[in-house]
């Protein structure tokens, strides 16, 4: 059973669900369709189980190379390309038919449009160009989208700023991954920033995506969306992940320094995801 549910990697999932969620209660205005959270939360779960179980197919050759992935399913043999591929395929059906009778096309749309952006043209990238981070970044960006369209069945102001957050939330996140694993990605010669264009570089980007993130979360309050408890929320946790990543620049121990900007962030998307439901503007 352990290699079905590696294959299909729950803590990616609960992630994706943490953000799914956010946009949904985000578009519910303070009045939350329990039912209709679950079913949106099992289709959202299912399509990224089957883009989970897919990637590691096309990933199963630089999989064999890293220290952190060489024991998954498909590099030891416990499971083969075929079973892999089977319920990845099923999964995506599965969670596509769940999203299409308990919500509406857009949101069915969007989740294929995810699936597809990180399985074929994530997949093709990640080997050959730095830019993949880029692309993964908004696929993992549109769960928070298809939580909003559950219930708007639109795409507006809000869901974008929405979509914006995450999607600059997921930069210095990866940043932060890539730095303190940069053995792994150098050993499977995956170009990440890290590697193809430096430490110091990969520092200032993920400065700057702080900046984007903690403005553009903000944004969800100046425009009305949030409360004032979200924006002060936003501000200290984006100060201190600011301050965090000014730190690096005076550091001699980057893999430490890239551990702790990488928890951290994940304080700050739970933080932020946690805090939604209490923080509408309308409640």
């Amino acid at each position: 059973m352990n290699k079905y549910v590696k294959i299909i990697k729950p803590g990616i999932i609960a992630g994706n669900l943490l953000t799914g969620q956010a946009g949904f209660i985000l578009a519910s205005t303070g009045h939350v369709d329990i039912g209709l959270l679950c079913m949106t939360l099992l289709g959202l779960a299912l399509v990224i189980a089957g883009a989970c179980a897919l990637n590691q197919y096309t990933d199963k050759a630089i999989d064999a190379k890293m220290a952190r992935t060489k024991t998954r399913p498909l590099v030891t043999g416990t499971l083969s390309d075929k079973q892999a591929c089977i319920i990845g395929v099923l999964c995506m059906i599965l969670g596509s038919a769940v999203l299409l009778f308990s919500t509406n096309v857009l949101t069915t749309c969007i989740a294929g449009a995810a699936f597809l952006m990180y399985v074929v043209l994530y997949g093709m990238l990640k080997p050959r160009t730095r830019h993949a981070t880029l692309v993964g970044s908004i696929a993992g960006a549109l769960p928070p989208v298809i939580g909003y369209t559950a219930i708007a069945n639109t795409i507006d102001i809000e869901c974008i700023l929405l979509f914006l957050s995450i999607m600059f939330w997921q930069m210095p996140h990866f940043f932060a991954i890539a730095m303190y694993r940069l053995a792994d990605y150098k050993a499977a010669s995956i170009p990440v920033l890290p590697l193809s264009k430096g430490i110091y570089a990969t520092k200032v980007q993920s400065l700057m995506y702080i900046i984007a993130f903690t403005v553009v979360t903000c944004m969800l309050t100046l425009l009305g969306y949030t409360s004032m408890t979200f924006v002060a929320a936003t501000i200290c946790l984006g100060s201190v992940w600011l301050w965090l990543a000014l730190q690096g620049f005076g550091t001699e121990n980057n893999q430490a320094w890239a551990r702790s900007m990488f928890r951290f962030s994940l304080v700050v998307v739970v933080g932020i995801c946690t805090l939604l439901p209490f923080a509408s503007s309308t409640q």
